[in-house]
């Protein structure tokens, strides 16, 4: 491993980061355990709600939540569901209510592989020497019963295999026991070989298959970094093979693949599943350690910063299922959905549309970012991300303390300060993004770099600035379409909406609000292409919401120009995937786009138009 995690304790965001998080905690992930029967009244802690994937999908982002905030009441509500797992164990070390074997119908192996991870994730954030034994003898029950071939992977565990490899890895991090080496080889066995199925990902299909679920393959990238770590075989760096050739068929310009729910192409006005999100980024975060490999980390915040914010409101009450990266309205589609396999209000921002999957996933999004700012490196401290975010560690027999304190993504500025007790000697590294196109140390101009490396005697205070550059550009996109990027983000057109609430009960869950379902409805025109390549940068002080649909931190001004844009064919509120032509049908005007994760109704993927002149 190239790089470790600090322990969760040395870690406290800071700026909006953090105001994310308590955003966060203040809506539906904080709350859900109150509001959502699958959480609420869960046969793990006494109810009747056999949830399946859903209490240890919640926990995996509450209980980050809930550390890095220092919120003391999460962090009881945390130690109850998870002591509740724990006190439920069988006598031979069985972790789940579901039965050992099962069938495709009832499959307890991915139950119990999420189970694992969740409870590895606790031992690390809460030092529970009971959750540690628990875990153990509950790997140690898996691998008798595989062993013993009592049980099987089968289904989503059998798709999902390596997630059992997160907590086989943390206890062989604690003891070196060959048997959890011997587990980890039987789950590889026993599991899905990803690279046999590439031929089925190139032309999407409009027929659900797990062999092209969104969700599946987003988390299938980091296996080989997971397997190879722990075997100690070689790595072959397959997951850059499969990420090109998947983009290649069904990359999205917010850094995400189009999934809804499996694989759907190209064409912006597909969708993608909010759980691929967040699964993509931790697969990334992963990857980045294992590996080294600074591409990840690059992926990594365009997602982030791009595609999760988007498909959540701004008080992180409500979710989508799937987003459009060209997305004129959001709304329950009556007749057949424009969706690959999903159902009509899968595109809606609501409690749980489409599936309930995505509404405890995606609460591991944002804490496990801000987890992954600062990292341990060889003889130091690596910033991963210019994040703002604060570090209290150990180096040697001095206590050192590295604040960020930065805006970034919405400006290209950092300022590190450095604090020791005592004077140390260690290297301090910053990671810079790709999209750099020039940068600053302390006012000094230097050579573009991948990283930016200090390996020095630091003592009392120290401050390091640091300022990137970049220019607004358009990036191809299929069908003759252009996206706008500048840094780390991409930016869109936004489209006024109107809101529908809608309250209601459906097979027995509450929609009230702020929990409730809403749709949006488009208010103003969206059938633009860009009539200019001069790109005005303005900058705004970030608000207490940092992704605002109002009053964005940043802002684009340029020209654009009307298009025949039709909608899709059998659909009042989806445009068609491309314009009838790029020909401009008024004159050019002045127009502001926004960050793609403030617009919620958003144009991303425009034509350059041809004007009257025949100008571009």
């Amino acid at each position: 491993m190239k790089y470790t995690l600090f322990q969760p304790a040395s870690i406290k965001p800071e700026g909006w980061l953090r105001r994310q998080l308590e955003i966060q905690a203040e809506g539906l992930s904080g709350n859900l355990h109150k509001v959502w029967p699958d959480i609420r009244d869960s046969v793990r802690i006494g109810g009747n709600k056999k949830d399946w994937e859903r209490v240890p999908y919640w926990l995996d982002g509450f209980i980050p939540l809930a550390y890095l905030l220092e919120d003391e009441e999460k962090i009881q509500v945390a130690e109850k569901y998870m002591n509740a797992i724990i006190d439920g164990q069988k006598e031979d070390g069985w972790i789940c209510d579901g039965p050992k074997a099962g069938d495709e119908l009832e499959d307890s192996t991915w139950e119990y592989l999420l189970t694992l991870k969740v409870l590895a994730l606790y031992c690390e954030f809460s030092g529970s020497q009971k959750a540690e034994k628990a875990l153990y003898r509950a790997v140690k029950s898996l691998y008798l019963s595989m062993k013993n071939e009592e049980v099987h992977l089968i289904s989503w565990g059998k798709y999902r295999w390596f997630e059992g490899l997160v907590a086989i890895r943390y206890l062989y991090g604690k003891k070196k026991e060959d048997w959890l080496l011997e587990l980890a080889k039987m789950i590889r066995e026993q599991g899905v070989d990803w690279e046999s199925l590439k031929d089925k990902w190139v032309v999407p299909l409009n027929e659900w298959t797990m062999d092209t679920h969104i969700v599946n393959i987003t988390m299938m990238f980091k296996y080989e970094a997971l397997y190879t770590e722990l075997t100690g075989e070689p790595y072959e760096n397959k997951a850059e093979e499969l990420w090109q050739y998947l983009s290649k068929y069904h990359g999205t310009v917010a850094g995400a693949f189009s999934g809804d729910e499996c694989l759907a192409g190209l064409a912006a006005n597909r969708g993608f599943e909010l759980c691929s999100v967040v699964e993509l980024m931790y697969s990334c975060e992963v990857l980045f350690r294992v590996t080294g490999d600074k591409v990840w980390m690059d992926r990594l915040e365009k997602v982030a910063f791009n595609a999760l914010p988007a498909a959540l409101s701004d008080d992180m009450w409500t979710h989508q299922y799937d987003q459009m990266t060209n997305q004129i309205a959001c709304y329950r589609q009556p007749g057949k959905p424009s969706y690959g396999t999903n159902f009509a209000d899968a595109n809606m921002f609501g409690l749980e549309p489409q599936f309930g999957c995505c509404t405890a996933n995606f609460n591991q999004g944002w804490p496990k970012l801000a987890m992954n700012v600062f990292q341990k490196c060889r003889n130091g401290i690596l910033a991963a991300m210019m994040l703002p975010c604060t570090l209290s560690t150990r180096v040697k027999d001095a206590h050192v303390m590295v604040t960020s304190e930065t805006c970034y993504p919405f400006e290209h500025q950092c300022k590190f300060v450095i604090h020791t007790d005592k004077p140390v000697k260690f290297k301090f590294k910053v990671r810079i993004p790709s999209w750099t196109k020039g940068i600053r140390l302390n006012e000094q101009t230097v050579k573009k770099k991948p990283y930016i490396v200090m390996e020095k005697e630091f003592s009392g205070r120290e401050e390091i600035v640091i300022e990137l550059s970049d220019v607004p550009y358009l990036v191809k996109r299929p069908y003759q379409l252009h996206a706008l990027e500048y840094g780390a983000l991409v930016y869109a057109l936004p489209i006024q909406m109107r809101k529908e609430m809608q309250e209601y009960v459906k097979d027995g869950v509450e929609r009230k609000y702020p929990y409730c379902d809403y749709e949006y409805y488009p208010e103003s025109d969206w059938n633009y292409g860009f009539a200019s390549k001069n790109f005005e940068v303005c900058e705004h002080e970030v608000s207490e919401i940092p992704f605002a649909t109002e009053k964005p931190a940043v802002m684009i001004r340029t020209k654009m120009a009307k298009v025949e844009w039709p909608l899709e064919e059998g659909y009042t509120l989806v445009c068609a995937r491309k314009p009838e032509s790029r020909q401009a049908i008024g004159e050019p005007q002045d127009m502001e786009l926004i960050p793609y994760g403030c617009a919620k109704l958003r144009m991303t993927e425009m034509p350059v138009t041809i004007s009257k002149k025949g100008n571009h």
